[in-house]
């Protein structure tokens, strides 16, 4: 499966942000679908999962009551909808494919497959 995001881009502090996540491949329905975030020279950090049929999700601490998760398996794809946005270091936020939950982990490598990912910078 390849993953393709969009919908970064420069917002003010207390702004919203949608980003998005095309799979391409076959197997979309089937996976977990992961949001994960790294800015540079840090390490990665897992933000939220969607499970296969779209129906539990689940936030990390940073991102619960704000960030919401949401696919569309007809459409391939998966979103990100970011809500009050707070000041905070420029990241690349990434969308990820597993078959499950999957522990916290930093590393790319326990996902099935990690997009690009598209750039999110929160500054006034």
């Amino acid at each position: 499966v390849v993953l393709v995001e969009s919908g970064g881009g420069l917002v003010q502090p207390g702004e919203s942000l949608t980003l998005s996540c095309v799979a391409s491949g076959v197997g979309f329905g089937s996976y977990w679908m992961n949001w994960v975030r790294q800015a540079p020279g840090k390490e990665l950090e897992w933000v939220a999962v969607i499970n296969s049929a779209g129906m539990s999700t689940w936030y990390a601490d940073s991102a619960e009551g704000r960030f919401t998760v949401s696919r569309d398996n007809a459409r391939n794809t998966v979103y990100l909808r970011m809500n009050a946005l707070p000041p905070d270091d420029p990241a690349v936020y990434s969308c990820a494919a597993s078959r499950g939950p999957v522990p916290p982990t930093n590393s790319k490598n326990d996902y099935i497959a990690v997009g690009q990912g598209t750039q999110v910078t929160v500054s006034s």
